[in-house]
């Protein structure tokens, strides 16, 4: 498999130091990313952070309106507490610090004990487990956190900017996950640098159907077929589990290696399908923005919002990976 990589073992701190160098709105050091501006005093602090190989999740997503600090771990490994302490303080500007942990098992017990071992900081943690497609997988106990940790990070961090305080961003935080469902879609594995084949086997007549950020297995193994097919499998799941109403956030996500043109036919369907059921899309996103590498596949995640949700969303962000209304 061909890669633009110097050496696998370098990879991730190679992309830091590309991404720093593209963005000087970032500071990074210690694998950690920060906004360069440092902590605001009296600002609630987000930090969040995951394996690496699912860019721009999670160091894309710091800047005005979004995260203060983002801890990559190794490729699709968690970061390490002393990693998750070090975010921690650099982002406290002394309102204390929300962490937003997706629900998989290393990230789960890292960013507990960071929590224990940054004793002189107030943390708050939300756990984000938006993924429908089965309950527990080889990475978690319960299901796992993927595209709604998007929409987490956005919401609470407009809620931060305006000088709310820590019981507030993590109730906001809470209600968002509360509020979101997501089902993906592989239509091939995923290839780590390390490894240099691909993760697992996929016929190219099949596909997968709930895969997992880290290719972690779905519900089945079943035929190509249509997109519009695909994207009704993907929002039957969503709408069993949590019924679609009112306004919707919906966010149709590239898994690293599918077209945007593919991407939109998605999400076309996805609309329709949305509009069959009575409610309506007044929010959207379609790129790639939580994604596993190179596999081809896309998720879909759908939020119900509010009026309070919506004024957070549409709020001013700057990031490397979203940004509007600056």
């Amino acid at each position: 498999m061909k890669k633009l990589i110097n050496a696998a073992d370098t990879v991730v701190d190679d992309a830091l130091n590309g991404l720093a160098a593209a963005h000087p709105g970032l500071r990074v050091s210690g694998r950690v990313v920060y906004r360069a501006a440092g902590p605001r005093p009296g600002k609630v602090g987000l930090v969040s952070g995951g394996g690496s190989g699912h860019e721009p999740l999670h160091a894309g997503f710091v800047g005005h309106g979004m995260l203060d600090a983002a801890c990559p771990g190794e490729i699709f490994t968690s970061p390490v507490p002393d990693q998750i302490v070090e975010a921690t303080h650099g982002a406290d500007g002394g309102a204390g610090v929300l962490h937003i942990v997706k629900n998989y098992t290393g990230d789960v017990l890292n960013f507990e004990l960071a929590a224990e071992l940054a004793e002189d900081v107030e943390v708050v943690a939300v756990l984000v487990d938006d993924d429908v497609a089965v309950q527990d997988s080889l990475y978690t106990a319960g299901r796992r956190g993927t595209g709604a940790t998007l929409f987490v990070e956005k919401i609470a961090g407009a809620l931060a900017e305006e000088g709310a305080p820590l019981t507030a961003v993590a109730a906001a935080a809470g209600a968002v996950n509360e509020r979101s469902r997501s089902f993906g879609v592989a239509l091939t594995s995923c290839t780590t640098p390390a490894a240099g084949k691909p993760t697992f086997d996929l016929p190219d007549s099949d596909v997968e159907l709930g895969i997992g950020i880290h290719g972690e297995p779905g519900r089945a193994r079943v035929p190509l077929v249509s997109a519009r097919e695909l994207a009704g499998v993907a929002m039957e799941a969503v709408h069993g589990d949590l019924p679609l109403q009112g306004d919707l956030l919906v966010m149709v996500n590239g898994m690293g290696g599918t077209p945007l043109m593919e991407l939109y036919v998605v999400f076309a369907e996805v609309a329709s399908f949305v509009k069959g059921k009575g409610a309506r899309v007044t929010r959207s996103l379609v790129g790639n923005y939580v994604t596993s590498l190179d596999m081809q596949g896309f998720s879909v995640t759908v939020c119900r919002l509010d009026d309070e949700l919506t004024r957070l969303w549409d709020a001013p962000v700057e990031t490397p990976a979203l940004r509007w209304g600056r």
